[in-house]
Formats: C-alpha cells, structure tokens, sequence
C-alpha cells in the first residue's frame, strides 16, 4: 500500500488515559507516526485550531519547488500588460517625475500593507480565497466568491488582448510589417490609397481595420471575426496546458514568462537609448510638474493603480501563498515584488517613451520639411517677403531650431494674416504631450514606432512576444484565483475543473471577437473588476482586523515568521488602510457618476474616435456586471445568518485531511473526549473542543516535540477507514 494511504495506528497503554490531555502528555516524542498525524479541529465560536506545519495538510497539499519559483509567479501575476502601457500614461498624464511621489506614498499606505495581508493569511490558513475567508467567518464566505467572479470576468477579455497580441506576433514575421504602408486599391481606372488608411495613420488602419475589422457601434454586432476566434483559442489552450496540473506546471513556464519580459525591456531599452530623440522622450517624461501633483485626481488615479498593479483582491495573490510553506518569510516576498513591480514600471515608462520620442522626432522632422516647402512656395508666389528669412536659413536641409526660428519671425510679421498661411509649429513637445494609453499605445504608436527600427520585424516580434508573456502571467494569478478556492472548498478535480473553466470562458469570449468586440473589451474592463474589488478588500481588512482581530493576527504573524512585524503594519491596517480604501471608493463613484457612461467608437467615413452613449441594454449589462461580482457578499452572509444551510451536512468548517484522504467531522464539539479511546473513529464521534489550549507548550511534557514555528498537531486516527473518499488535493 502507498505510504501516503496508510492509516497510522497507536497501541495505547494498559493504564485508562482519561483525557485526550493525558495522551498528548504521554505520547512519546520519537513516534513518528504522530508527528505526521493531525486530526484539525475546527469550532464555530473558537477559530483558533490551525492547520500546522508539518501536518498532513501541508504534507498532501502542492508546494512550490523553490523560493525563486515562487516570487517569479508572484512577479508574473502583478507585472502585467497595465505596466507596460497604463503607469506611462499616469506618468505623463499627472506630471510626469512628480507623479513617482504619490505613487510611491500609496504603495506604502495601501499597498504593500494589503498585498502583505492576502499573503499572510494565504500563507497562514493555506486554502484558497474562499476557505480563507469561510475560516475567519462563515458569514464573510461570501468574499472569497466575489473574487472568484471578479477573476472569472476579468479573464474573459483578459485573454482577448493576449489573442491579439498573438496575431500580431504572427504578422510580425514579413518584411516589410503588414502595417508599414497604406494599403493601395485598384479600380479599373487608376489605384490609390485606401481612404480610411489616408485619412488616419498605417498602423491606425491595421488596427481598426485589418485586426478588429470594427463596426462602427456597440449595437452592430458584424458577425465573427475569425482571425481573432482562432487567437482567442489558441491563448487559452495556452492557459489551460499550463494551468492544468496546477502550480506544478504552470511554476515551470513561470521560468520564462516572468523574466523574458524582463529580458526584452532592457533590450528596449539599449536600443531606444541608441536612437535619435531618445533622450526628448525622457527628458520630457520625467520633468516634474509639480504644480499638478496637488490635484485630488492626481492622488486617486494614482491609488487605483497601486490597487490594481499588486493585484488585489483577485484571490490569485492568496492562491500562490497557500502552496507556501507556514514559516515562510511572507514579509520580505510582500516588500520585495511591490518594489520588483514599481521598478518594473519605471523601466516600461523609460522604454515607452525613449521609443515615443524617437517617433516624436520622426514625425517633427515630416512636418519641419512639410511646412518648409510651404513656405517656399509663398515666397515664390509673394505672399512672404524673402527679406523675412534669415540669411543662413537654407530650406534644402533646414533644422528644427531654424524652423521654428523662421516660424516665430512670420508669425510677428504676418501677425493678422498668419491663420490663413497654413503653417504648423512643429515642436516636439506637443507630439509628446499627446498621451495615449492601451490599446493605442501597444499596437498604434509603439507599433508606429517599430517601423522605423533597423531589422524592424525582430524588434515586432520581440515586443509581442513579450506582451503575451505579461499576460499570460497574469492569466495564470487570475484563473489560480478561481482554481484553487474551488477545488479547496467542493473537492473537485483540478484538472476537470480546469478545462471546464477555459471551454466555459472561451465560448463566452466570443462576444469580444466580434466585430463590435473592442467596445465589450471596454465596457468590462470600466465596470467588472473596480468597484467589486474595492469592496471586496475593504471588507477583507475588516474581515482581518475586526473579526479576526489585529492583535490575535500580529501574534500568528509573530509565530509564523519568528518575529513581531512592525507596529506600522498594525496601524496601517487598523486605520489608515481603510480609510484611504473607504476615500478611494467614494471618489471612484463620484467619478463613475460624473463620466457619461460610453465608448469610443471608430467610424469608418472619418477614420476618427467618436464617444458615443451606451444604449438602455448596454447599461444594464454594465451594472449587472457590478451587481453579479459583488452579490456573493450578501448572498452567503444572509444563508449564513438565517441558517439556511445545516453546517453537519459536512461544511467548508469541519472538512479535515489525512494524507490523501478527506475526513469530515460533525460540527457538534460537545462530546465525551475518552470517546477516543473505546475504539470508535473519529468519524463516529464528537471532535474534543481544545480551544486555546492546543497552541501553548505543554510545561513538564519535554518529549513533546513541536513544529517549527512553536505549533504541534493533535490529532490521531485510530483504525483505517477505506470508506472515505480520496482527496483530490
């Protein structure tokens, strides 16, 4: 028989032990045996029995293979697309280097303290979000779920941006790229450029046009596009090949999807640094305006990044700490991928706009030559005096600082009439002054930019790569999110439930291939994931300081690390934290209600963005949205409050393993506790109710050996029992 099956058995001495306290106190310190047994005890009035180190729990549940494995999935799950193309924009947008200033004071206020707190009791409780949160109450069950929804939302359209990255990697292999030029059309007469590439941009028109191939509202569904049906399936037979044995192989691919990235900015970066412009873009990105960063909104976008950059409340944060073991160092891992994060960031936004300038310089250098020919022309005409221009301007190779010397002298003279010249001042501040985020930013400008590279299809081929593999890194948090709870609290199949989970959502995905798509891809990412996330860690914090307690979850910190954190963490969680939660919830509301609820559609005829309302069925989807993640919390704590479900049907609460074997106890403690001794199993009879008493170190029992981390088990299994069902864990 497999070791991991046996049942171990106790010969009991021929003196009547009368208390389960006599035989702990008599049980020999060299019994292995019961070293790795443990009968978890769990009362609904006292939560304090544990799931201990060394414990059978922790000897069947998955581990991760190493440390590094670890963090990289951490790294992975927060590193993601929003980096590379969200924090640039806030940059810039919100006063460039003066905006790393609030940023940096959220991330200490709001986000290592919660980021550390999902790690913590992941790492203490080891379940996922919705056993963490059934342990600490029943009626807080109702959290773990949300987030399970939440996940579940954002990896629909999640999924869709890494399929469109995935077709843009496969175009990325032709020389020239497919959307270097405009497209021409023939007719029987003549050919010329297609109207809608003329009117807008190349890459502008590959995206709108050959990619999405986009209708021009959110009501005008346009069918299937099967180009990017083929992409969306291919990136989740992806996610479900490597999500489908769980952390142990999804932690291998985490080798190359967490640093390839990593690999690939800083090749951007040498490259960008080498390229005319280059140092415009940063320069211009990081002079601080210190005058904006004392805008309320400055402070809130950047809260909602910090929020969102460390992913939490998705569960997936909670998910990869289980697997750790209870005396990990969970305070330097919480410390140590909030700052690999932000550094991330910094590094994409030197990257961004190293390149952004290099493109700023290109299109400055079009329109100096442009507006130079103009001017020739209204000398040759009359309209300007050849005695306005500088004797050592030469219009054939003329600079940029001679243009806009040339522009200013017109402007003076020319004064009343100069609107009707046509002239342009062509500065590159106002080329990098125009922000552009997402989609827009990874495949128009960046795109854009990429043409002009030497060897342009490498560097395509290298940036798309390293898009789907942020993504997918956070694709694996975000479904662990929903994997694990699920298979922690029902005792599923993880590999049934994991393909179950990506047929399920690829079906539903197709509403974000059609040709309307785009608009969908939108509306779920304004209304499906921040307000329910918000609530959720919010309540959370609640959940840990006020129900749990503070005091009794500084004392598990203090066991399961070895020593007492700061005192900082206990006020930032007792009262700053959810007071800056609480002000960031309120001013996202305020800002949902004062924003018209809408879309930027692109229209064919004008080949420009056009906002446009969402119809009376588009916002009901919108607030279903909202609803559906957050109606869990409720839902569960109002069956829980009314007792609508009978806990001795076999509750989350009293669910116990044995090495591979699922053993579930009555949730009646009341009982006579030599009950163990007459040879009944433990099945049959009441769990003794210990209480505080089984974590303190029995004085004048010395052959009693404890874990690590000061905590011992306490259970025993007195005769095997082959009727119990095997764990799936």
């Amino acid at each position: 028989m497999p070791k991991n099956s046996k049942v171990v058995k106790r010969e009991l001495d021929d003196e009547v032990i009368e208390s389960v306290k006599d035989l702990l106190s008599n049980e020999d310190s060299s019994d292995d045996a019961f070293k790795k047994s443990e009968l978890m005890v769990d009362d609904q009035e006292e939560k304090d029995a544990d799931v201990e180190e060394g414990s059978d729990v922790e000897d069947e549940r998955p581990a991760w293979n190493s440390k590094l494995q670890y963090i990289l999935a951490q790294v992975g799950f927060s590193v993601g697309l929003g980096n590379v193309w969200r924090f640039p924009y806030l940059c810039q947008k919100n006063g460039g280097g003066a905006y790393l200033v609030p940023y940096l004071i959220l991330l200490l206020i709001i986000g290592i303290p919660l980021f550390f707190l999902e790690l913590a009791v992941g790492q203490r409780i080891r379940r996922g979000s919705i056993g963490v949160w059934n342990y600490i109450s029943p009626k807080l069950g109702g959290i773990g779920f949300a987030s399970c929804v939440v996940c579940f939302f954002v990896a629909l359209y999640y999924n869709v941006i890494i399929g469109w990255s995935l077709f843009y990697f496969s175009q990325s292999f032709q020389h020239p790229l497919p959307w270097d030029q405009c497209p021409l059309v023939k007719n029987t007469s003549h050919t010329f450029v297609e109207p809608e590439c003329e009117k807008s941009s190349a890459t502008t028109y590959y995206w709108y046009r050959e990619a999405l191939n986009i209708s021009s509202s959110l009501s005008e569904s346009g069918g299937l596009n099967w180009k990017m049906t083929i992409c969306l399936l291919a990136a989740w037979v992806m996610v479900c090949l490597a999500m489908i044995k769980g952390i142990q192989s999804s932690g291998k691919i985490m080798y190359f999807s967490s640093l390839f990235p990593y690999v690939v900015l800083l090749c951007f970066l040498i490259r960008g640094l080498l390229l005319n412009g280059s140092v415009d873009g940063i320069r211009h990105m990081f002079t601080p305006k210190l005058e904006i960063m004392l805008e309320p909104k400055v402070w809130r976008e950047a809260a909602t990044q910090v929020f969102f950059a460390l992913g939490l409340g998705f569960g997936g944060v909670i998910a990869f700490s289980s697997y750790n073991k209870r005396d990990n160092n969970c305070h330097f891992d919480a410390v140590l991928v909030s700052f690999i994060n932000f550094f991330t960031s910094v590094l994409a936004t030197l990257v961004v706009f190293a390149v952004l300038g290099f493109k700023a310089n290109i299109i400055n250098e079009k329109c100096v030559i442009q507006n130079s020919e103009k001017i020739l022309k209204l000398l040759k005409i009359g309209n300007l005096s050849q005695d306005m221009i500088p004797h050592h301007i030469n219009f054939s190779s003329i600079t940029a600082e001679d243009y806009n010397l040339v522009y200013d002298i017109i402007q003076k003279v020319k004064e009343e009439e100069f609107d009707s010249l046509g002239l342009k001042s062509c500065q590159i501040e106002d080329e990098l002054n125009k922000t552009v985020q997402g989609t827009g930013l990874a495949f128009i400008a960046f795109t854009e930019a990429m043409t002009h590279f030497p060897a342009s299809p490498f560097w395509s081929v290298m940036f798309f790569l390293m898009l789907v593999n942020l993504g997918l890194g956070s694709m694996f948090g975000t479904i662990e999110g929903i994997i694990t709870p699920i298979v922690d609290t029902f005792k599923v199949r993880k590999e049934i439930l994991t393909v179950i989970c990506c047929l399920v959502a690829f079906f539903i995905g197709l509403i974000f291939v059609q040709r309307s798509g785009n608009y969908f891809v939108t509306m779920f990412d304004d209304y499906s994931a921040t307000l329910p996330l918000l609530i959720v860690v919010i309540l959370e914090n609640i959940a840990v300081t006020r129900i749990y307690g503070i005091d009794k979850f500084m004392e598990d910190l203090k066991d399961m690390l070895g020593f007492s954190p700061s005192q900082y963490y206990y006020y930032m969680w007792k009262y700053v934290s959810p007071l800056v939660l609480l002000c960031l919830l309120v001013a996202s509301i305020v800002q949902m209600g004062l924003r018209p609820p809408g879309y930027n559609a692109w229209i064919e005829d004008t080949a420009m963005e056009e906002f446009h309302s969402y119809p009376t069925w588009g916002m009901i989807v919108c607030i279903s949205l909202m609803v559906l993640a957050i109606l869990p919390v409720p839902i569960v704590f109002m069956v829980r409050r009314c007792n609508l479900i009978d806990d001795s049907s076999g509750s989350l609460a009293s669910v116990s393993y044995k090495r591979g074997r699922i053993i579930k106890e009555p949730v009646n403690l009341e009982g006579d506790n030599t009950s163990l001794i007459h040879g009944k199993s433990p099945s049959e009879v009441p769990s003794p109710n210990f209480g505080k008493n089984i974590y303190r170190k029995q004085t004048g029992s010395p052959t009693l050996d404890t874990a690590p981390n000061g905590r011992y088990g306490i259970g025993y299994l007195m005769a095997d029992m082959p009727d119990m069902p095997e764990s799936d864990l």
